[in-house]
């Protein structure tokens, strides 16, 4: 059984009260755990928020649990992957253009993967037993860190059903090339009545698997290591997901899988803020609604406990009603394991 810590908070603008809140939660998991080195880097693993998105969680929330780490003498900084989408965060220099126009500036910033997603490490988990994945494909600077601390906000995600800590491993971790390997069958689609014919696409491919000169364009699949770079890329949106191979359960698989990667050999702290709790998630270009009244910050070393241990809070919090589908990863991810489905709720 896996301890995850609790903090209850009425409401999102208490920003005073959710800075004290993380920096108590993160102090007694190092004071009962003794998790982190602070000789070593100790990255924050974030999500910046898409363009125009209003309830991402700012970053003025995390001002003392980065002031925690600058008294512990250990260099922090926010760490985060390029997306697999057309927007505002598909490659290097955008995403840090949007991060720091969110507020993101008090630390500095390192973007994993790349200028579009195309430095990784792959990680071996042949010895798990998984249905999709041996390897996984995780952001080369993420991949290399010995410690993170993974600040997730818990909200729902059309796929997943809900997105928190394992979500921001697995999706959050991944490169591009990763991230298209969750979402379809690993390899994108061009689409020849949509091809200009401008090259971007060929000329950026790492192994020439874009035949563009042929009377109809398309892509040499024998070539094609799905890295996805060509999606980020084209400017005339030709290359695609290919979404035949996708469903929900199998996704929610997949998730679990890239998670169990990301954090392999790492120390690890999970803090999940169960704040401004919407429908979709941070990746949505829009602004949304909170669909459930604020319930506060949640913390522990075991991903699937404090997802599990949210999911409940939502649900409980709902009238006892499921506030949103996915659960069935919580097995899966113990399974292979990710993590614990039981835990010790510790209110503090």
């Amino acid at each position: 059984m896996s301890k995850v810590y609790f903090i209850p908070i009425n409401s999102y603008n208490n920003t005073k009260e959710i800075n004290s809140a993380s920096k108590k939660l993160l102090e007694k998991i190092q004071n009962e755990e003794k998790v982190l080195d602070f000789k070593k880097n100790t990255p924050l693993k974030v999500h910046f928020g898409e363009d125009k998105n209003n309830t991402f969680i700012e970053s003025k929330n995390f001002v003392e649990i980065i002031n925690y780490l600058k008294q512990k003498k250990s260099k922090t900084f926010y760490i985060e992957t390029n997306v697999l989408y057309k927007g505002k965060r598909t490659t290097k220099k955008d995403h840090l253009n949007l991060a720091k126009a969110h507020a993101f500036t008090q630390i500095p910033i390192i973007i994993a993967d790349g200028e579009s997603g195309e430095d990784y490490k792959e990680i071996d988990i042949s010895k798990y037993n998984t249905n999709h994945f041996k390897k996984c494909k995780i952001g080369k600077k993420i991949a290399e860190q010995s410690q993170i601390i993974v600040l997730a906000h818990f909200k729902g995600h059309i796929l997943a059903g809900f997105g928190g800590a394992i979500k921001q491993l697995s999706m959050g971790c991944a490169s591009r090339g990763g991230k298209l390997a969750m979402h379809s069958q690993s390899k994108p689609i061009l689409n020849p009545l949509k091809c200009k014919k401008c090259y971007a696409c060929a000329k950026n491919c790492p192994t020439n698997a874009c035949n563009i000169n042929a009377i109809i364009p398309h892509i040499n699949y024998s070539k094609c290591i799905g890295c996805a770079k060509c999606i980020a890329i084209c400017p005339h949106n030709a290359m695609q997901i290919n979404w035949a191979n996708t469903t929900p359960k199998k996704f929610r698989e997949k998730l679990a899988e890239y998670a169990l990667a990301a954090q392999k050999n790492k120390k690890m702290i999970y803090i999940n803020f169960l704040l401004n709790i919407t429908k979709d998630c941070d990746c949505h270009a829009e602004k949304q609604k909170p669909i459930l009244k604020d319930i506060g910050l949640l913390a522990s070393t075991d991903p699937v406990a404090i997802d599990k241990a949210s999911f409940d809070l939502t649900t409980k919090n709902n009238k006892g009603k499921k506030l949103f589908r996915g659960d069935d990863i919580f097995n899966y991810a113990e399974k292979i394991g990710l993590g614990k489905t039981k835990y010790e709720l510790i209110e503090i």
